[in-house]
């Protein structure tokens, strides 16, 4: 990723003050805490939100559809923009829940590096292992924070261990938990010989830090009780003999992770995160498309959609499209070309976000993420650009594992069902498909939960009561190959054939068997599983 760096001139400094990242992790770990404390120490919030808030506390900023108030878990990945010291932060909290991990997959296309938070007491999950194996198929620099140290957690090198292990990367701690559970009072800070002491009294207060001289300062016993002192000092001994030295280089190709110690909800640890994400998370990087890539210090505009997200504010019917610039810098009311329709589009008014609040753009440059509202022109998988074709790969599309009927519980609503489903088909929400025989939609999602969502979204959103209704399919596919061969397929095939939102042609499937049975008998077709975003 970092190969031509050597001889890639030097960024515009407003360019490269932008750290662009993602925060990762399985469900609970406590990324959406993390985000809200992001936003405390960017001076973006007065008072951090809660996931499960109690009667008038905060409610958090990042988790902004009801359902989500009233789960606590994030459904949606949301974006949110502030400054930092000389930094300017796009960070973006991802759904952590595997049914919504086509969302988390597509984001992490739109961001320069991953922020990995792992449970002090759990260690590396399942959900956290996916989302990592998908940051190395896109080389991601991985800062890593482990939370939830003032609960009961594991020996530290038992967590260090297991993310070696099972992440295969180096991992060098950039801080040092003192005490663990109810005696955890602070972190030693190894790259800055400093002692982080916890408040556990106001968890909106930034932890003192105190200088001192390495671990032989006499200062230290002052505030460290003896047996905990002793404890730090064999283990940092141990630690450095034992694990590798941080080496930024190989943070940003992706092949180390540093490691900071803390607890989001007590907001300590963080403050050192976010210096860490500014000293070693990478400046924006090129971004692939075709026919060549875009490096970010280009003089002209471009940027593509990577998120759609329909009636953000339920008093109007909006859909904003989530843009990740990937070089130039933007000005509201610019024209760029939208590549897919060749028409131009006039920009003027683009936003940026604070999750749910937004304000108007009036300039942005790469590595930003800036929100056009728009009437359904933007899909995922757009590219922007100022006249050039040019257009960016690699934004993923899923094959469903869940497929369903869907019916309103109207029929004479069925037109205003078809219009709620394209929208949602549109935003990435899932998939819908149009079979060839017979009436009704069928809607394919990655985990059962999405169809909660989506029912109530559409009942929230529209005023239609759906039911969902088991499907005789388990999984789709879609179809190319010869025009002609396509054209005799289908025709001997109808009563397995839809078409999904973009009129593409689609083979429904009740086995794997059948799915065998067309690959041995039309070799000269194709079935995939995936297709790419932007066609």
């Amino acid at each position: 990723m970092l190969d031509t760096a050597s001889n890639r001139p030097t960024l515009p400094p407003e360019i490269a003050r932008r750290r662009t990242f993602a925060i990762i992790s399985h469900p609970d770990a406590g990324k959406t805490t993390l985000t809200e404390k992001f936003l405390l120490y960017g001076g973006a919030i007065q008072m951090a939100g809660q996931v499960r808030a109690k009667g008038e506390a905060r409610r958090t900023r990042s988790d902004f559809m009801q359902m989500e108030k009233d789960r606590g878990i994030s459904v949606s990945a949301s974006a949110m923009s502030f400054d930092f010291k000389t930094f300017r932060f796009n960070l973006v909290d991802t759904p952590g829940h595997s049914d919504f991990s086509e969302d988390t997959y597509r984001t992490l296309t739109a961001v320069d590096a991953a922020v990995m938070v792992i449970d002090g007491a759990k260690g590396v999950e399942s959900q956290t292992q996916k989302l990592f194996e998908v940051c190395r198929l896109r080389d991601l620099p991985i800062l890593t924070f482990c939370n939830k140290m003032d609960r009961e957690s594991r020996d530290t090198f038992d967590i260090i261990d297991e993310i070696q292990e099972n992440l295969a990367i180096d991992v060098t701690p950039a801080s040092w938990p003192i005490g663990v559970g109810r005696d955890f009072m602070g972190c030693y800070d190894l790259l800055r010989d400093r002692l982080e002491l916890m408040d556990r009294a106001d968890r909106n207060k930034v932890a003192e830090s105190i200088e001192i001289n390495g671990l032989d300062d006499p200062k230290l016993a002052e505030h460290v009780p003896a047996h905990l002192l002793e404890q730090l000092k064999e283990e940092v001994e141990m630690a450095r003999e034992l694990l590798p030295a941080l080496d930024s280089q190989s943070v940003l190709e992706g092949h180390m992770t540093p490691i900071w110690f803390g607890s989001a909800i007590n907001s300590f640890g963080v403050k050192e995160l976010m210096d860490g994400i500014g000293t070693y998370g990478p400046e924006p990087q090129p971004q692939k498309a075709s026919p060549r890539q875009i490096l970010p210090e280009e003089a002209k505009v471009s940027g593509f959609v990577f998120k759609v997200q329909a009636n953000m504010d339920p008093k109007h019917r909006d859909r904003v499209a989530f843009v990740r610039l990937a070089s130039g810098h933007f000005k509201r009311g610019m024209k760029l070309l939208h590549v897919r329709s060749k028409k131009p589009m006039a920009i003027s008014n683009p936003v940026l976000f604070l999750a749910s609040d937004r304000e108007l753009a009036e300039e942005a440059w790469a590595g930003d993420i800036i929100g056009i509202p728009n009437h359904g022109q933007l899909r995922i998988g757009d590219t922007l650009t100022e006249g050039e074709q040019i257009r960016v790969t690699g934004i993923p599309s899923f094959a469903p594992e869940l497929l369903q009927t869907c019916r309103a519980g109207d029929p004479m609503k069925a037109k205003h069902l078809e219009k709620a489903l394209m929208q949602f088909a549109e935003e990435g929400a899932a998939k819908v498909f149009k079979p060839s025989i017979g009436s009704g939609f069928i809607v394919g999602v990655v985990g059962a939960l999405q169809f909660e969502v989506l029912a109530s979204r559409i009942e929230m959103e529209y005023g239609l009561p759906v039911r969902f209704e088991p499907s005789q399919f388990t999984s789709a596919r879609w179809v190319s190959g010869d025009k002609q061969a396509i054209d005799k397929f289908v025709n001997a095939n109808k009563q397995h054939i839809a078409h999904d939102h973009d009129g593409d042609i689609v083979y429904l499937t009740r086995l794997q068997w059948d799915i065998d049975r067309i690959e041995r008998d039309h070799p000269e077709l194709t079935l995939s599983a995936t297709k790419e975003m932007m066609v």
